[in-house]
This record gives C-alpha cells, sequence and structure tokens, in this order.
C-alpha cells in the first residue's frame, strides 16, 4: 500500500484562518473518496474543538503530549485516535501546552512526529497536520513529518512578512535535516473583495508564487458556523459557494501526488 500524502497546514502568524482551512481541506478529500488523519498539532486544541471533540483535550493520558515526549509510548497512539464522520482525529490535550521544553530535551527534537505518524497512518491516504501559529519544536515536526506544506494567508500586508519569517524557518530546518519541503500551494483567506488592500495582496501573492498553485477563499458566515457544529463546509452548507475551491484544493493535491479520486 502507498504511504499517505503528508501535508503541514502551516503559517507562523496567528489568525489567518489556518484550522478552517485545514478542517475544510480535509472535508473536500473525504468527498474525494480518500481517508484522512488530521493532526491537530496546535496547543490550543482549536481543531479538536471544532470538530466536536472538546471533551478529548482535557482527556487523561494517554494523549498527544505523551506520545511525543516519551518514545516508550509512541505506539499508544493508535488509542487516540478519535473517529468523526469525515476523518479521522489526532486530538490535541492541554498537556500540549508544556510540550515545548519536552521537545527540546529529545534527542531527535524534531522528528518525533514523523516517528508517531509510523504507527498510524498506514490506513489513510492523507495525513493532515494542523500546525501552530508559533516557530518551534512543534513547527519542525510538523513540516519534518509531512515535507509538503500548505499555507493559508490572509489578503493583509501583514502577510507578506509572515511569508518571509515561515520560509526563513523551512530554509534552516531543510539545511539542518538535508531534506526538501514542497511548496503545495497558497490559499488567500477570509478574502473581502471591496476592500483595495485585499485586491493588492492577491495580486502580490499570485505575482510571488506564480509557479505555486494559489487557491482564494471568500469570507462567508458558513464556514464559521460549520466549526461551530463540529463538521466542515461539505457537511454544513452543501450549496456554498465557496465548495468548488475546496474540491480544486482536494483535486490538485490528488494530480500533484498521483493519486486517485475516488468520488463518493
Amino acid at each position: 500500500m502507498e504511504k499517505p500524502v503528508r501535508l503541514a497546514i502551516s503559517n507562523q502568524k496567528g489568525g489567518v484562518g489556518k484550522t478552517a482551512i485545514a478542517i475544510n481541506i480535509a472535508g473536500a478529500l473525504n468527498r474525494q473518496g480518500s481517508d484522512v488523519l488530521f493532526v491537530d498539532l496546535d496547543p490550543q486544541g482549536n481543531a479538536t474543538e471544532n470538530l466536536g471533540m472538546r471533551e478529548a483535550y482535557d482527556e487523561d493520558p494517554p494523549s498527544l503530549f505523551d506520545v511525543l515526549s516519551d518514545a516508550e509510548q509512541r505506539e499508544r497512539i493508535t488509542d487516540i485516535v478519535r473517529e468523526h464522520r469525515e476523518m479521522d482525529l489526532i486530538p490535541s490535550n492541554i498537556d500540549m501546552t508544556a510540550i515545548e521544553p519536552e521537545l527540546t530535551l529529545s534527542r531527535r527534537s524534531g522528528q518525533q512526529l514523523d516517528l508517531v505518524l509510523e504507527h498510524v497512518e498506514d490506513e489513510y491516504d492523507y495525513v493532515l497536520i494542523d500546525c501552530p501559529p508559533f516557530l518551534g519544536n512543534l513547527m519542525d515536526n510538523a513540516l519534518y513529518a509531512a515535507q509538503n506544506t500548505l499555507i493559508p494567508a490572509l489578503a493583509e500586508t501583514t502577510s507578506k512578512r509572515a511569508f518571509e519569517l515561515l520560509y526563513d524557518h523551512i530554509g534552516a530546518l531543510e539545511t539542518d535535516y538535508g531534506i526538501e519541503i514542497q511548496d503545495c500551494g497558497v490559499i488567500i483567506n477570509r478574502i473581502d473583495v471591496r476592500k483595495t488592500q485585499a485586491q493588492e495582496m492577491i495580486a502580490w501573492i499570485e505575482d510571488a508564487f506564480d509557479d505555486t498553485p494559489v487557491w482564494q477563499v471568500r469570507e462567508r458566515a458558513s464556514i464559521q458556523r460549520a466549526l461551530s457544529n463540529g463538521v466542515s463546509l461539505f457537511e454544513e452548507d452543501p450549496n456554498c459557494d465557496q465548495l468548488p475551491m475546496f474540491e480544486d484544493i482536494a483535486a490538485q493535491l490528488a494530480d500533484q501526488f498521483q493519486r486517485t479520486e475516488v468520488h463518493v
């Protein structure tokens, strides 16, 4: 069986709607017929809550913290996986707020997630990793494990600096580990086309990423409503005009990684 495609949904800038993008890409891949494992690597646990599993965030060990910080517990990752009707979830946990120093002390600080996923990923077509909104050991683990990244960004000038910081970090990680991290695309999120700045930033991003797919997702109330109801937009609002954009992301990912779409 083919190894699953791993994708890190990453941006070190908070507030860009990263989790909403990740959940809706997972929903699109599921609708395509793919089996998806969603990893909530953000200590805030937003994806865990937005997928209707808030109780998992406060549960007793074992948790994602334990399998990342203790090599002897890696195989227990299978005990943590939760079923959602659109995807399986590895939830975040309140203990993840203390994971950064624990990873610093580990011998292979940036490779723990990679080693953990080897115990659980074989039954999936895609593994989506929802990254934390900061640079550090968790981001290193996500990028090393995936070596493919999708970048959500806002159509605001602050995104320029965010891109610069993220790519500096990716470059350093590639040098340190002797790897190459592939850009799979940029998703411009929460677009309000009435704003001149938004139009200017869309043009800037499309020019800066002229050899990388760029998708545009407009602001829609149904996207936030879906998260509040613990599902993707595909379950919440089958008539939303933004669904084709997420379907196109799923289709282009299948093309990039030479995966067959199985529509259900």
